[in-house]
């Protein structure tokens, strides 16, 4: 197995943990248990290698990714209800997936040898856009998109160090992606780290 294959094995397990705890704050059944967890697991790459044109996309080449990802929601579906707190517990795992799936995003982007710019955006879609599909699909505010969390910003700034790092023409990219990623979305989850967040204005005039 290759460092890319385990990394993206790593992020659909990890993934597909969080959709299938989302699907039982939503109480669904064993079988919408499975179909969170696999959009999760795989939304993310699919777009990836869908943009990046590569063939096949890494699920349907390797069809053992599904297998992970349904295993994991069967787990959940009889494990969840001993958890003292699911969100809490949705939150850790979130953040782990999120560091295992930025750098795997930009193994692929590097292995491809493309840009910094598209290594960039694929390390944030492999991280950021399953957790989106899940949260939307599941009716809940998506992670990415609270006010004030460190969750893009956290991908973008392990993608960030990775691409400087090969820049450089120094060795452990991926492990240094993965650790700034786990970092700041911990301390995030942690210690209640915050971007600045927009706060509106009235008009000086009064009027709206």
């Amino acid at each position: 197995m290759t460092l890319l294959s385990a990394l993206d094995y790593a992020s659909v397990a990890v993934f597909a943990l969080t959709g299938a705890l989302v699907a039982s704050r939503a109480q669904l059944d064993i079988v919408g248990f499975v179909f969170i967890a696999c959009l999760t697991a795989v939304g993310g790459g699919t777009v990836r290698d869908v943009l990046i044109n590569r063939d096949p996309v890494f699920w349907i080449g390797q069809p053992a990714y599904l297998a992970v990802a349904g295993a994991a929601a069967i787990l959940v579906f009889f494990w969840a209800p001993r958890l003292e707190s699911r969100y809490r517990t949705l939150l850790w795992l979130d953040a782990c997936a999120l560091a295992v799936a930025v750098p795997a995003g930009v193994g692929v982007a590097l292995a491809a040898g493309l840009g910094w710019p598209v290594v960039l955006v694929m390390g944030m879609a492999t991280g950021c856009l399953g957790g989106l599909m899940r949260d939307v699909v599941c009716n809940e505010v998506p992670l990415v998109l609270k006010a004030g969390e460190i969750y893009v910003t956290a991908a973008f700034a392990g993608a960030l160090a990775a691409v400087l790092l090969e820049e450089a023409g120094q060795g452990g990219a991926l492990l240094a992606c993965a650790a700034v990623t786990f970092g700041l979305r911990a301390g995030s989850v942690a210690f209640g780290w915050r971007l600045p967040v927009y706060r509106a204005r009235p008009p000086r005039d009064g009027r709206r």
